[in-house]
């Protein structure tokens, strides 16, 4: 099933794109949106790890200096 953005077939049509373009473009953006936003889940849970990471750093620092 092929997914597309809309705003941007309609936007294309009304600037005399041919059909085959726009549609191609739209399913273009919409690839890129999945994309962006698997990346971003990614980037979320690297920022959990580090984060977590840097707490248990600290705390074994804080205990060998007190």
């Amino acid at each position: 099933m092929t997914v597309m953005n809309r705003e941007i077939y309609e936007a294309l049509k009304e600037a005399d794109v041919s059909e085959e373009k726009a549609l191609k473009a739209a399913e273009s953006v919409a690839s890129y949106d999945a994309q962006l936003a698997e990346t971003d889940k990614k980037l979320t849970l690297i920022q959990w790890m580090v984060g977590f990471n840097l707490a248990i750093s600290v705390a074994a620092l804080w205990k060998l200096i007190s």
